[in-house]
């Protein structure tokens, strides 16, 4: 797993090769990749959520209690188990069309591999912000799509005359799951789970605290001082 985890980023054509290799010699192979890197954009998630929190506003911090920290963690990391599967069946019934005969595991394994740099953005949770997240993803979605042109003719056997339009068909799709899974997990989340925030509401420096701030009450003290001082008629 580390072997192939940092050939993909150093030497991925070779990595490709390896890894195809070693898939011959035991078909779930990747399991073991998958699982484990798939836990790092959870726990990080868990730790930018809980404990670093994010701002909305000025001098405004906003944070998830442990529990709802916990649980979009969990279903982050369920959905990118279930996403990788779904690609790989997407995957094998595309190859029919470019004269490849992929096994599912196969699919599968290709797909884990392919966002592993997705893994690695998920760094940027540490520190939830808006322009870490948009960075990161780019990145990882840049590095993705080289690994997914390298790995098509070396490990999926592709013909370089079909990767092109292969590599566009499985982005794609890609796409389109992502979008299937992300939002309904997130109105799961949201409408079903019902997470709690936690903020630090800063003070208002005018007034000080609500107590101190000026009352305008009607028939309160301020109505009746105007009312006397209203000239005879």
């Amino acid at each position: 797993m580390i072997p192939h985890f940092f050939t993909l980023l150093t030497r991925p054509d070779k990595a490709w090769t390896d890894i195809r290799r070693d898939e011959e010699k035991n078909s779930s192979n990747y399991l073991v990749h998958l699982l484990l890197w798939a836990l790092l954009p959870a726990i990080c998630m868990f730790i930018g959520t809980r404990y670093v929190g994010w701002s909305l506003v000025e001098n405004e911090r906003i944070w998830l209690d442990t529990r709802s920290a916990f649980q979009l963690s969990l279903l982050i990391y369920l959905t990118i188990i279930l996403g990788t599967f779904i690609m790989g069946f997407f995957l094998r019934w595309m190859s029919r069309t470019f004269d490849a005969r992929p096994t599912f595991n196969q699919c599968v394994g290709f797909t884990a591999y392919v966002i592993t740099p997705f893994f690695l953005a998920g760094l940027g949770a540490l520190y939830p912000t808006r322009w870490i997240a948009i960075l990161v993803i780019v990145a990882a979605g840049v590095y993705s799509t080289y690994l997914l042109f390298v790995g098509l003719p070396k490990f999926m056997r592709i013909d370089n005359r079909n990767t092109f339009l292969y590599g566009a068909c499985t982005w794609a799709v890609g796409l389109l799951v992502l979008v299937n899974l992300k939002v309904p997990m997130i109105l799961f989340w949201l409408q079903v789970l019902e997470p709690t925030y936690e903020r630090n509401t800063p003070e208002n420096q005018s007034y000080g605290f609500e107590e101190n701030r000026p009352q305008d009450e009607p028939g309160g003290l301020d109505n009746e001082r105007r009312f006397n001082e209203r000239p005879n008629e």
